[in-house]
């Protein structure tokens, strides 16, 4: 289970599908170094994000 608190990088390797999802919510910098280490949490506050919609999106199985 993904958590607020997971890292991308965390995210990217838990969830083989994770990379089309996040991007489809408008994350496009997956591989920069800084967004390897930001929470899922941070990145969607960076972002402006619905944190709880992109959960239930990679969380979903």
């Amino acid at each position: 289970m993904i958590t607020k608190s997971n890292t991308i990088g965390e995210i990217l390797q838990l969830c083989p599908n994770a990379a089309e999802i996040l991007m489809k919510f408008g994350m496009g910098c997956l591989g920069c170094p800084s967004a390897q280490v930001e929470t899922l949490e941070q990145a969607c506050e960076i972002h402006g994000l619905n944190l709880d919609e992109v959960l239930t999106a990679l969380n979903k199985k």
